[in-house]
């Protein structure tokens, strides 16, 4: 993609590196299973077992993930500097501030278009682990929008994880992750997000997961739409470069390179396959009613 020397958004803060895996001791319980849903429902790669591993091996308490924690979710962002200015530290960040701004552009069309106004989301930088509300930040965990706060989680150092360990370099890789995260915020403002935590209350594993399925695909279509939306910024090869990152983070593609077997009832982000088919749904429909086929049954 191509940004020049475009606009960088406002709407950006950075966290210095933080220790530990303390879920905060703001008023109130849930910030723990908020944090543990988001392990599955988060973009990125590493989960449940990782964040497990991590944090006995830090002599934290994992279980605190499951039964809410010690405490709720930490109040503010934790940010140690906010403003366009966060975004100059080096290039993955102002290319992912750029990404940022498109996606404001994008979206506030959109919405405008509807009679709405689209409020965006902050995009939070942290080098290895900072405080979300949602819990603990970890890099493990991959980048992760957390609804509580409407903030995206980022450590950059993904990108380059992206590129080396799943098959997926490019520059529109790296603006597809922001953009999923950017749909799921999309998702919290229609009310899709709020729907889809009240189904799954009261839901099985395997139904709650079908249904985390509809909703990682809607944001990857999401995604397409903006892309869809973003021509001007759009290289020869950089849609490829999208759907090799959406292949590339497919659940079974995942699961048959981490445990040799695949488990369909198990899927939280949808197959490789399918991953790829809702990001150029998304693309070739330019609009979210392109998408909004995956909010059947939420």
């Amino acid at each position: 993609m191509r940004f020049d020397d475009g606009r960088m958004s406002d709407n950006v803060e950075s966290q210095s590196g933080r220790r530990g895996f303390g879920l905060g001791g703001g008023g109130g319980g849930g910030g723990g299973a908020m944090l543990f849903g988001l392990v599955f429902s988060r973009f990125g790669i590493g989960g449940v077992i990782v964040l497990f591993v991590a944090m006995l091996f830090l002599g934290g308490n994992p279980l605190g993930l499951m039964d809410g924690g010690t405490g709720g979710a930490p109040a503010g962002s934790g940010a140690d500097a906010r403003g366009a200015s966060v975004c100059s530290a080096d290039p993955a960040r102002r290319f992912a501030c750029q990404v940022l701004t498109s996606t404001e552009d994008r979206w506030g069309e959109l919405f405008r278009a509807q009679g709405a106004a689209y409020r965006p989301p902050t995009l939070v930088f942290y080098p290895g682990s900072g405080v979300s509300g949602c819990g603990a930040a970890q890099a493990a965990m991959g980048p992760f929008y957390c609804p509580a706060d409407q903030r995206i989680y980022l450590d950059t150092s993904f990108f380059d994880e992206l590129s080396r360990r799943y098959g997926a370099p490019g520059d529109f890789a790296q603006a597809y992750v922001i953009a999923h995260e950017v749909g799921h915020h999309v998702q919290t403002l229609t009310g899709a997000e709020e729907r889809v935590r009240r189904a799954q209350a009261n839901a099985s594993e395997a139904e709650s997961n079908a249904t985390q399925v509809r909703m990682e695909l809607q944001a990857d279509c999401y995604a397409g739409v903006w892309a869809a939306r973003a021509q001007s910024n759009m290289e020869p090869g950089d849609l490829e470069e999208g759907m090799r990152a959406a292949g590339a983070i497919g659940d079974d593609t995942l699961q048959r390179a981490s445990q040799g077997v695949v488990v369909p009832e198990s899927f939280t982000h949808g197959t490789s396959a399918q991953r790829q088919e809702a990001l150029l749904r998304g693309y070739r429909g330019g609009s979210p009613q392109a998408c909004a086929g995956y909010a059947d049954g939420l």
